[in-house]
């Protein structure tokens, strides 16, 4: 324990992170105490770093869809988290401050499309309600103290009766998270479920990914953990030299990472063209394949069929997986060949190998257990007046605004929690 200080000397709360959730954890506990002796530590030379890169810097800072369902995490916590500080709360709050929205298909943005926007706004309001920033801080150690907490940093050590851990846990970590408080916490008697990357792209085998990387197509992703289907998403799949990315593959990355981790068999059922049935497929390229028979030019060849259904590098690569040569003639294309090009457009299996590394994650999975924090408040079961928010919590969200309106969920939460007396 460390020694009595002079009450002068120690700040009421200090949050470690100036990303989204420690931001808004800092703005709610001003707005809700008298005395407004609030410090932020940020190791990073800004505010809101990470931040800047959200929504391809426009910042799709909530959902009009704001559901549990929309989370990884303890489904009745999370929900009951939802209804103290939610979407609706999220629009009030950032109009308040000078963010107008804009929605496009339920996804709201700031209207100037400018994740600098949300980063200035909030960096203002930082700045009317008097709440002091340490730049390029970290944080190396917390000791509990008689009064809170001392706080040794790469600066000097700082005194606090009460202190918010808001740092994420390892995505992006050039932009500031990088687990460099780890260490402290673990001190402290937490633990951290398994950190893995989401939100992120995977390296995969099963197709020639060399050649058709940069493609583009929108279809459907099917994830399979030992051979059961577990989710499914559509959307825009980007196929890259590495493997799968894009929208959808980002959506079910969660399960994909978790059945790595556990060292499970983890598939993925792509369907290309899944807007059509097979029936509906089948119908198309017969169709296709009689207009050509009844041509003049009989030697026209199969490389035809899926011109305008696919990009081409992906129809040779179905040709290819058919084994049927570009170069055959309409009239020798028969109708096994033909349920073939449909089974394979609509069943492209990869095996998934490894996630993307951090670098190259929007979000991580894992995090404090919820069995150590206290549920209303986001305070530490195992040390009184420590909280918690943000993405170090063990919660994380699909694309579409989810993670950022729970970093403003739970920074308001650990907020008002942090500001009662």
């Amino acid at each position: 324990m460390g020694k009595n200080r002079k009450n002068q000397d120690i700040w009421n709360i200090v949050i470690i992170g100036a990303g989204a959730s420690g931001m808004m954890s800092a703005i709610t506990a001003a707005k809700n105490t008298n005395n407004k002796k609030i410090l932020l530590i940020e190791q990073m030379d800004k505010v809101g770093k990470k931040l800047l890169a959200t929504g391809n810097g426009k910042c799709n800072f909530t959902n009009a869809y704001m559901d549990s369902s929309c989370f990884h995490g303890d489904n009745t916590w999370i929900k009951q988290m939802l209804s103290r500080f939610g979407a609706q709360d999220s629009l009030s709050f950032f109009h308040e401050i000078g963010i107008y929205p804009k929605e496009k298909n339920g996804y709201y943005y700031p209207m100037s499309e400018q994740a600098s926007s949300v980063v200035f706004a909030l960096e203002q309001e930082l700045i009317r309600l008097g709440i002091c920033i340490k730049y390029a801080t970290n944080v190396k150690e917390i000791i509990e103290t008689t009064y809170g907490f001392d706080l040794k940093t790469n600066q000097e050590t700082f005194y606090a009766k009460k202190v918010i851990i808001a740092t994420g846990l390892l995505a992006s970590p050039k932009l500031g998270s990088n687990g460099s408080i780890f260490s402290a916490i673990k001190k402290l008697g937490h633990h951290f479920s398994p950190i893995l990357p989401a939100l992120c792209g995977f390296y995969a085998n099963g197709l020639p990914f060399k050649k058709i990387s940069g493609v583009r197509a929108i279809g459907t992703v099917e994830a399979y953990v030992d051979n059961q289907f577990q989710v499914s998403d559509t959307g825009e799949i980007q196929f890259t030299d590495y493997g799968i990315s894009g929208i959808p593959v980002f959506q079910i990355s969660h399960i994909l990472s978790k059945g790595l981790y556990h060292k499970k068999n983890v598939t993925v059922q792509i369907r290309l063209l899944s807007d059509f049935t097979q029936e509906a497929l089948w119908n198309e390229l017969t169709f296709r394949k009689n207009r050509y028979l009844q041509s003049l030019n009989q030697t026209k060849l199969v490389i035809s069929l899926l011109n305008g259904l696919l990009n081409q590098k992906l129809a040779d690569m179905i040709f290819s997986l058919c084994h049927i040569p570009k170069e055959l003639p309409f009239y020798a294309l028969s109708d096994k060949d033909m349920k073939h090009l449909c089974h394979t457009i609509q069943n492209l299996c990869v095996t998934i190998e490894k996630p993307r590394d951090f670098e190259f994650a929007q979000v991580c999975t894992g995090g404090i257990p919820v069995h150590e924090i206290d549920t209303n408040t986001l305070e530490s079961a195992l040390i009184p007046n420590l909280y918690f928010a943000g993405e170090i919590l063990d919660v994380d969200g699909i694309c579409g605004g989810y993670n950022l309106q729970w970093a403003w969920t739970s920074g308001y939460v650990a907020g008002i929690s942090a500001s009662k007396e």
